[in-house]
């Protein structure tokens, strides 16, 4: 008898977070749901990460709204989000009982499964959060940052599960954010987890498809004893996106394993993605093929795009292979952090500085936190120079305690604050929006009664009688398709044209 490998799908969050810079819109989410739904996946991660940001920032789209137009949609699926452990969806550590509350509300507005994580790998920081997941009763997935450096090695990613499990975890994640898991170190890994924490514990895989080699991984992850895996439809893969979904269900043909997908629904849901990705292609990374420079730079598939977008903006796209030679500099500085949200952006913004104003000329003031423990411990020693002009920068000493430990409590001074702007609903929901994007949130309430904005009609739009042609990895739309999407008290009539 075959055993049941389970899958994950990731093309609501994830898969255009890696590919597409975070901007795809609700309404060309929601067709998918339905077949998404019935295909028989064990989670569909669907929110978290960088989605919560791009809702307000550009989509003008509420994330909570967001959040509850897919549980209505997929009654019959686990969403599972990415959650930054004291961070939460944000770019600095919040209060203890800021979390709990942000918990709190997920659970409440239909979040199933809690991957958390901390980018530092500093498990201080994800105590708090696994207890509030504990407590509402849902699945508290503890992550490991798979990385590469001198100080890691395949007992380094053991020891940390056993402490994982020491928090009280229903799964164990080992997330390769940046496609750095060759097939060896993932048999290693998983055979070792299973051997120390048994089989009553499982674990689950997340790799990207950057440096072309992790559909192998997953394939030894699942002859060590990987019981979960990470997809995304094949029109929503590849690149500095992940693995696809369909290849991972034929790769598994005719052995001892399988999934329990439907082939049928998984045919509908690429076509879907097909239809749509190419109206987003103004968003897509130049990273489209097989990188396996990632091994060097280690940076994340999910901040690519975004990367090179940010840096077209500055008139410097040429720059990106210089910046990508230089993270691992600054990285190697700071005590190799693994490259996940928030630390891969401060390396990163870091090593932007560094190329465009000469090595370490500027300290942004995020990276001197982290040179100084404001965000945790790196297993490496930082460089004592920067520690030094850090200290002198912020006027601040560094220190080796847990870092929310110096928040005094802040959340009726935050629905104080939020109460305060045009827009705000009321609502706790709206209180942590102002939490974590105080700088955005003003706006987003202000504008939010004009309903959501969909880029990629804006895009269309501008172009119109431009440049033609599909997204590479794309399908081009045969006929028209029209439908309406209901968000909130918006109704929204789309029509794909032929690309």
């Amino acid at each position: 008898m075959p055993r049941t490998i389970e899958v994950t799908e990731l093309a609501l969050r994830d898969g255009h977070q890696s590919l597409l810079a975070t901007r795809m819109a609700l309404e060309d989410l929601v067709p998918a749901c339905e077949h998404i739904d019935q295909a028989g996946y064990w989670s569909v991660e669907c929110w978290g990460g960088a989605t919560y940001d791009a809702c307000i920032r550009f989509l003008n789209e509420d994330p909570w709204e967001r959040l509850r137009t897919f549980r209505r949609l997929m009654p019959n699926s686990r969403l599972q989000m990415l959650l930054r452990g004291q961070n939460l969806l944000g770019y600095r550590h919040y209060e203890d009982t800021v979390v709990d509350r942000f918990v709190e509300k997920s659970a409440e507005n239909g979040m199933d499964v809690f991957r958390v994580f901390d980018a530092l790998n500093d498990e201080r920081n994800l105590r708090r959060a696994m207890e509030a997941v504990r407590r509402t009763g849902k699945h508290a997935q503890g992550t490991i940052c798979y990385t590469l450096s001198p100080l890691h090695t395949p007992q380094t990613f053991v020891d940390q599960a056993k402490r994982l499990q020491d928090l009280g975890c229903d799964s164990i994640c080992i997330k390769d954010m940046a496609a750095l898991l060759r097939p060896a170190p993932a048999y290693e890994v998983v055979s070792g987890i299973k051997e120390a924490l048994g089989d009553d514990l499982p674990v689950h895989v997340h790799v990207h498809a950057t440096t072309g080699v992790t559909l192998v991984s997953l394939q030894k992850a699942i002859e060590a004893g990987a019981d979960i895996v990470d997809t995304a439809i094949s029109s929503m893969s590849l690149g500095p996106g992940h693995n696809p979904t369909e290849a991972l269900v034929e790769m598994l043909e005719g052995t001892e394993y399988t999934t329990r997908l439907d082939r049928d629904r998984l045919r509908a849901i690429k076509d879907h993605f097909a239809s749509v990705r190419p109206r987003y292609r103004h968003f897509e990374s130049r990273f489209l093929g097989v990188e396996t420079d990632i091994f060097e730079s280690q940076i994340p598939g999910g901040m690519i795009s975004n990367m090179e977008n940010q840096l077209d903006q500055q008139g410097a796209g040429d720059r990106v292979r210089d910046v990508l030679a230089e993270v691992p500099r600054v990285r190697e500085d700071a005590g190799f952090p693994p490259l996940v949200t928030p630390s891969s952006q401060i390396v990163g913004t870091q090593a932007v500085f560094n190329v465009l104003m000469g090595r370490y000329k500027t300290l942004t003031a995020e990276f001197a936190h982290l040179l100084l423990g404001y965000y945790g411990a790196t297993v490496g020693d930082v460089d004592p120079d920067l520690v030094e002009r850090a200290r002198e920068q912020l006027g601040k000493e560094p220190i080796e305690h847990r870092p929310a430990d110096d928040l005094e409590p802040e959340w009726e001074e935050l629905e104080t604050s939020a109460a305060e702007l045009e827009g705000f609903d009321g609502s706790d929901e709206d209180v942590l929006t102002f939490a974590l994007f105080p700088g955005v949130a003003p706006k987003f309430f202000a504008e939010r009664g004009e309903g959501p904005r969909n880029l990629s009609l804006e895009s269309a739009s501008a172009d119109a009688g431009g440049e033609s042609g599909d997204a590479p990895g794309s399908r081009a739309v045969s006929s028209p398709v029209t439908y309406d999407v209901r968000i909130g008290d918006t109704v929204r009539r789309v029509t794909v044209e032929p690309a």
